[in-house]
C-alpha cells in the first residue's frame, strides 16, 4: 500500500506544542495525525467532541452580570425555584 501525504498549515507555537505532548507521549506528530485518522475511521466520526475555548455570547453576558452585580438575586433556593416555577 502506497503512503500518501498529507498537509496542514498551523501556526509554529501550535506545532511545537503538539509536538511536546506528543514527545511526552513517546509518539511523533505523524504518528498522532495518523492515529487521530484511523479513529476517525474506525468511530466514524470525530474521536472526541470540540470544545471552544472562548465562551458564547450568553456567557459573556452572564458573567458581565454577575461581576456589576445586576442580575436577580435570591434569599434561598426556593425563592429561586418559585421564579422558575419549579
Amino acid at each position: 500500500m502506497a503512503n500518501h501525504l498529507v498537509q496542514a498549515r498551523v501556526s509554529e507555537e501550535l506545532k511545537e506544542e503538539a509536538d511536546m505532548v506528543f514527545s511526552s507521549m513517546g509518539m511523533t506528530t505523524s504518528d498522532a495525525i495518523r492515529i487521530f485518522l484511523q479513529q476517525t475511521v474506525n468511530i466514524g466520526a470525530l474521536p472526541f467532541r470540540p470544545i471552544s475555548r472562548t465562551p458564547n455570547h450568553q456567557t459573556v453576558s452572564a458573567r458581565k452580570e454577575t461581576c456589576t452585580k445586576a442580575g436577580k438575586t435570591y434569599g434561598n433556593p426556593h425563592d429561586l425555584f418559585n421564579d422558575l416555577d419549579i
